[in-house]
């Protein structure tokens, strides 16, 4: 149903209906607007399970359509899915295909606990296959996307495309990329990424949050803890720009990666 234009109470309407036996979705209709309902989400939602021993569970899921590249500013650009990793208590995905955000939305609902779903707005047009069955794409597994053996490429959401895109390009130039979709951000599937950094001996991040304190920061860490021996160079963040997303369409195709840009980092690591 529809609701009250207040973030804090979707979110707190919504809790209160998950405790009580419900399973509800909730959306924020831009990802920026998660900064209105902070204190539902990061002190209610994502603790209450534990505040009571267990003994309450929380099947919340919450969509968030996110993502740049539509021209449409600071305030409605941003991707904050790195503030929600540092919130223990919440699983977040971020699907990239038709396929996945369907497995992945019906895992979510069947879940105990909150989950949090980002959706790249501009990937809402996207066609791909579907099965009519019930299927579910296990949350915390990641899928290799393309499979290479000169350099790893991790990336999710709308930023997949573009490393995919290259990657084509790339193998006709001689360079065989692997392409990682994390699909998950919070289990992360460091099992598969440590799989491919092994065979591979080298790894690039890509994604469209700035880069300082980003997604690739806390897996290009976990890999060279997990990995060092395996690297043949240090791991490479692509990332935005740590500027505000500009309005102007110039200033933001400078400001996040494009396929020239990820093309370019690429190359120079091998």
């Amino acid at each position: 149903k529809d609701t009250p234009m207040s973030e804090a109470a979707i979110i707190g309407f919504a809790l209160g209906a998950a405790i009580t036996g419900m399973r509800p979705i909730a959306e924020i209709m831009f990802c920026d607007l998660l900064c209105l309902a902070m204190d539902q989400i990061v002190n209610q939602v994502a603790k209450i399970h534990y505040m009571f021993g267990g003994k309450v569970k929380v099947p919340l899921v919450i969509r968030v359509p996110f993502g740049g590249l539509r021209r449409a500013a600071a305030q409605h650009s941003q991707h904050l899915e790195a503030w929600f990793l540092h919130t223990p208590g919440l699983k977040i995905v971020v699907p990239s295909t038709p396929y996945d955000v369907k497995g992945l939305l019906k895992a979510a609902i069947r879940e105990n606990n909150p989950v949090m779903c980002f959706e790249h707005i501009l990937l809402y047009q996207t066609k791909g296959k579907v099965p009519e069955g019930e299927y579910t794409v296990p949350i915390g597994k990641a899928d290799v996307k393309r499979e290479g053996k000169d350099i790893t490429v991790i990336s999710y959401s709308f930023m997949l495309h573009r490393c995919l895109s290259v990657a084509e390009k790339l193998y006709k130039e001689g360079i065989d990329v692997e392409v990682i979709d994390l699909r998950s951000l919070y289990p992360l599937d460091m099992e598969t990424v440590i799989a491919s950094v092994k065979k591979t001996n080298k790894v690039a991040i890509v994604h469209q949050a700035s880069l300082t304190g980003g997604v690739g920061a806390e897996v290009g860490m976990r890999i060279t803890e997990a990995a060092f021996d395996y690297l043949d160079a240090p791991v490479k963040r692509i990332c935005a720009r740590d500027v505000p997303v500009p309005f102007s369409p110039v200033l933001e195709d400078f400001v996040v990666p494009t396929e020239e840009r990820i093309e370019e980092e690429i190359k120079k690591m091998v």
